[in-house]
């Protein structure tokens, strides 16, 4: 979800309620529903209608009872693996609506088709720019197919050959425009989602051909056409001879006369009540100020000479849509408005404001959204719980744009007999609501002048609504549970009194249940202890565990990798682990206090995605049990319960857990290898998120994972690493020790103990 502009609307001290909008984005649906002839071409195909009478329902048969049909397998037959869809509308058949075709050249690739991709090619399903030969230097994030030959009719021949043998079975309609043609997308859809896709259809401008003896007209090619899929099918066959036997220098006429002589077809503009509406656009037309009903209607406008008219066309039917839009938002308001009178409830029964859902009401103390105070410069709700901080960053654009949005409703709302600017803020109040939005209430001093000069300075009450816009969906790349995941642990002197249970853990979360998980330890040594590692092997101890656990489970190796650093960098150890693995190795990074369990694995291979996204969860960090129990015993539940769960906090501090593929550290650290020539000390002061937040282009999560929960721990924050990562470590020690209750009532029993 998104915060969409605002809607601002006021409520006076007088009963009067006024609705205001700005900048929302609502989606819209108009159908009209048309009673048939029964003697329609569908009428003929289904009959009249009706159903057998077996299968008829109701009132008027009241002995029907479905019937179930069992399966009954074949004993003799050998069973048969079935292979299903990997998406359920392949194996429906569902065909996306749309395809669009750009007939463009090596002479405008770069520019009238630049324009198009930029102004509306993004509002399609899929988009291809087909030319003869290929520019030397192809545009970005276009899809472009080259024919090989510039030939105006070859190029028509190939590119409509390519559609019907690439995407023939994939799309219902199929759109071929000229890269000189405007086309207003969302009037193109919702074009073909009004018409029939299994039907033959030739629908464009009409045009005579040249001499015009004949009735049948081909679309012209400057304005578009719509070509069905049926359509394409029974073409097919025939483009080989067209190409032989029908001479003509337009390739718009040239498909035209193709499908007039094979098909028997010819274009139309008005098909299924739907008009096929278009515009000629002047030699020296001015596009902002254009205002006949046939251009703001239109849903192509050629000839666009140059692509910055593109650009200026696409801002002004941007201008119509938004317009059209408001208007529509108006007159629902209105409708809903006058419907409410025939509620039970009445006038008073409709939302403010109106068509928005109206505020969430709670059911229990529990549920109440508390209201955010703030002013001009400060917040008294903190994250740090804080009674008092400083606005600053969105916080503080925030409530500069919420001023400024009231004061400028104000003044539209009691122009001309009132002008307002503000004076300062007395009062402001926020809070979010999950059901419509951010909702605000703001006290304000204005300084009211009239028209005769006169001023006073007043006092205004005003709220506004920052309604959340229509939830979009965005597409993700496919990612399975299946996927097998490298754990890496690094472990170091100070840290392997920890290990036997992580051990413990993963032994019991993962080889027992046979998850798809590998273990790799990191032995981390100082020069010290490397140099004394054949008298006395500081990790023997762990190694000694890991043998037992290889020896109970015979298929399972955890091998180990050592390692001699005086500083452990967590991008030092990874480079070493990176170059182990193949590119496309799943890593969980992992400490000595983590706690694995399929819960999280799952959400790690779900979460990291190869080139796309890496995942960084903040864990469950518990207090420590001296101060929250004191003298009590802390409760047995088990660490994956809401009651272990209570009796801690999400630590933000700690970046040590993280999910990514070898792949796409690779290509962070590639990039990040020419900063450190200048810098050799770089590898020490960063991190590995640091790492993908500056040198990758992918999405950084960072989310809590309530399934990682860490028993309670005071770190050794080493002094060598960056001071950012130090003070990291010491805040996430000194937050981590107990809540403030906690530590109040320590301190109380604490400084009643002494008084005694």
């Amino acid at each position: 979800m998104r915060l969409s502009s605002f809607l601002a609307v006021f409520r006076p001290a007088l009963p009067l309620i006024l609705g205001l909008s700005l900048g929302c984005s609502l989606s819209l649906l108009m159908v009209s529903w048309t009673q048939g002839d029964t003697d329609d071409s569908c009428g003929d195909e289904l009959g009249n209608g009706d159903p057998p009478e077996d299968q008829r329902g109701g009132p008027g048969n009241d002995d029907f009872q479905p019937r179930i049909v069992p399966y009954h397998k074949d004993p003799n037959k050998p069973h048969k693996k079935v292979l299903r869809t990997r998406y359920i509308h392949t194996e429906l058949g569902i065909r996306e609506r749309l395809l669009v075709g750009v007939l463009t050249s090596r002479a405008t690739l770069n520019t009238l088709a630049v324009a198009v991709n930029r102004t509306v090619a993004h509002h399609f399903h899929r988009t291809f720019f087909f030319t003869g030969l290929r520019s030397p230097k192809v545009p970005h994030g276009m899809a472009v197919v080259a024919h090989g030959d510039d030939r105006p009719v070859w190029l028509m021949y190939e590119t409509v050959r390519h559609l019907h043998q690439h995407y023939g079975l994939d799309y219902d309609w199929f759109f071929l425009a000229q890269d000189d043609t405007y086309m207003q997308a969302e009037r193109l859809a919702e074009l073909v989602g009004h018409l029939s896709a299994g039907q033959d259809l030739y629908m464009g401008r009409a045009e005579e051909f040249i001499g015009g003896e004949e009735r049948a007209r081909y679309c012209h090619g400057g304005y578009g056409y719509l070509l069905s899929r049926s359509l394409l099918a029974r073409l097919q066959p025939h483009l080989d001879t067209c190409r032989n036997d029908i001479l003509s220098v337009r390739p718009d006429e040239w498909l035209g006369r193709c499908i007039i002589d094979y098909l028997g077809l010819s274009c139309v503009e008005v098909h299924q009540e739907m008009t096929y509406r278009y515009f000629e656009l002047g030699k020296n037309a001015d596009p902002e100020r254009e205002d006949r009903a046939q251009f703001k209607n239109a849903f192509t406008v050629h000839p666009v000479s140059e692509p910055s008219l593109m650009y200026r066309l696409h801002k002004r039917f941007s201008q119509i849509e938004l317009d059209w839009t408001y208007l529509q938002i108006q007159q629902l308001q209105v409708q809903i408005n006058n419907l409410s009178e025939l509620t039970p409830e009445g006038k008073a029964g409709a939302t403010w404001p109106i068509g928005v859902n109206p505020p969430f009401r709670p059911k229990t103390r529990f549920e109440v959204i508390n209201w955010e105070y703030f002013t001009e410069e400060h917040i008294y709700s903190c994250p740090d719980s804080s009674p008092k901080c400083e606005l600053r960053g969105a916080d503080r654009a925030d409530v500069s744009a919420v001023l400024e949005t009231a004061v400028e409703r104000l003044n539209e709302r009691y122009q001309p007999q009132l002008r307002f600017r503000k004076r300062h803020l007395l009062n402001g109040y926020r809070r979010f609501d999950p059901t419509r939005g951010m909702e605000y209430v703001l006290d304000l001093a204005l300084e009211a002048f009239t028209q005769k000069g006169h001023n006073q300075v007043i006092a205004k009450r005003v709220s506004l609504l920052r309604p959340l816009s229509t939830i979009e969906i965005i597409p993700m790349p496919y990612v399975t549970e299946a996927t097998r995941v490298q754990v890496i642990l690094p472990v170091t002197a100070n840290e392997q009194d920890y290990v036997s249970n992580f051990l413990d853990m993963y032994v019991m979360n993962t080889l027992d249940t046979h998850d798809n998980v590998l273990l790799t330890f990191l032995f981390v040594y100082d020069p010290f202890d490397a140099q004394r590692i054949s008298q006395a092997d500081v990790f023997a101890g762990i190694k000694a565990m890991i043998g037992e656990v290889e020896k109970r489970y015979g298929d399972v190796k955890i091998p180990w990798i050592s390692v001699k650093t005086e500083v452990p960098s967590q991008v030092k150890l990874m480079d070493i682990i990176s170059k182990k693995h193949p590119v496309d190795t799943l890593f969980f990074l992992a400490s000595v206090w983590t706690e694995v369990n399929a819960d999280f694995l799952n959400r790690c291979r779900m979460n990291a995605i190869s080139n796309w996204q890496v995942f960084f969860p903040i864990h469950f960090q518990e207090f420590s049990p001296a101060i929250v129990y004191r003298d009590q015993q802390p409760s047995a539940a088990s660490s994956f319960t809401a009651e272990a769960l209570r009796d801690g906090r999400f630590d933000r501090h700690v970046f040590e857990e993280a999910c990514f593929y070898n792949a796409d550290y690779m290509a962070a650290r590639t990039k990040m290898a020419a900063d450190i020539l200048d810098n050799d000390e770089l590898l020490e002061s960063m991190d590995v998120y640091e790492i993908f937040v500056r040198y990758s282009g992918l999405h950084v999560f960072r989310a809590v994972e309530p399934a990682l929960v860490q028993k309670y721990v005071r770190r050794a924050c080493n002094p060598r690493f960056s001071d950012d990562i130090y003070h990291r470590c010491v805040l996430s020690n000194l937050e981590g020790l107990a809540s403030r209750s906690h530590l109040a009532m320590a301190l109380f029993e604490q400084e009643q103990a002494n008084s005694t």
